[in-house]
């Protein structure tokens, strides 16, 4: 049964700037109504300039968490006291965690949702080839530390700036491999993957990549892209960025409230009516 957040209520929000397009508040409190809690999740957009201090003023449980999201992941993990290793990896956190005794927690879901959202758009599909990583920003760090986390044996990172792919190729110094935009057919030959981390841009051609590939874009608005769309064309598994946002957002939800989302809220549904009402 949903009911209104009073005093006591449990507080968690998402912070980014901007942040008026994030579906994360749309999911969170779903699953809020759905288990009946006394709780709340809101956005925050702290300055630029002064996110360290926004966050560091939670301190104590003002509230119980933050999900991070661009432009704060990397400072998020820098502020922090301790990280997991999901987050030590990526080199960025999508979650604080605000304890009683003032410590601040951070963590990465990201991987989780890439993963998750692979075992349900692209069922029985497994990183046993290598996998080609579009960007060379955070969210591309994340991606590739979640695909060496589930064995992919290499890792090719493509990006416009070929010295920012080389720096990610340094960062983990294992299994991952640079290419610059313009070798980008030669970097999907053979791949069982293509992972769009990158904000905009021109999708590269899908042409070279296995018949059995699946292609994922971590963008989310609009929810079919350019690139799902060429790789449906080609008959390739597409897999959305909604879906991994779900994936990554469940995780969070329970840290921050203590209990799993309730499956019988179809937040997916929610979060599609919201996308189709923007627009």
């Amino acid at each position: 049964m949903s009911r209104l957040p009073d005093g006591e209520a449990m507080v968690a929000g998402v912070a980014g700037r901007p942040i008026a397009h994030s579906l994360s508040p749309v999911l969170h409190n779903a699953w809020i109504a759905g288990a009946g809690l006394n709780a709340a999740y809101v956005p925050f957009a702290p300055p630029d300039e002064g996110f360290e201090r926004f966050a560091r003023g939670l301190r104590g449980q003002a509230i119980r968490g933050l999900n991070i999201t661009a432009p704060f992941k990397e400072r998020a993990l820098e502020l922090a006291d301790e990280a997991d290793e999901a987050a030590r990896r990526a080199g960025s956190a999508n979650l604080l965690l605000f304890h009683p005794d003032g410590l601040v927690e951070a963590r990465s879901t990201d991987g989780l949702g890439l993963l998750g959202a692979f075992a349900e758009q692209a069922a029985g599909f497994t990183f046993d080839r290598p996998a080609v990583v579009l960007g060379a920003g955070g969210a591309a760090r994340a991606a590739a530390a979640a695909l060496l986390g589930a064995g992919c044996p290499e890792i090719r990172i493509v990006n416009r700036t070929a010295s920012r792919a080389e720096e990610l190729v340094f960062a983990f110094r294992e299994r991952l491999q640079a290419y610059p935009l313009a070798r980008a057919h030669e970097a999907m030959d053979g791949a069982c993957a293509v992972i769009n981390a990158a904000a905009g841009g021109p999708s590269p051609p899908l042409d070279s990549l296995p018949a059995d590939a699946a292609v994922m874009d971590m963008n989310y608005r609009p929810l079919e892209t350019a690139l799902l769309q060429a790789a449906r064309a080609r008959g390739l598994r597409a897999v959305d960025g909604l879906a991994m946002l779900i994936y990554q957002a469940a995780p969070s939800f329970e840290a921050f409230f203590g209990v799993a989302p309730p499956a019988s809220v179809d937040v997916r549904a929610a979060a599609l009516e919201v996308l189709e009402r923007r627009a």
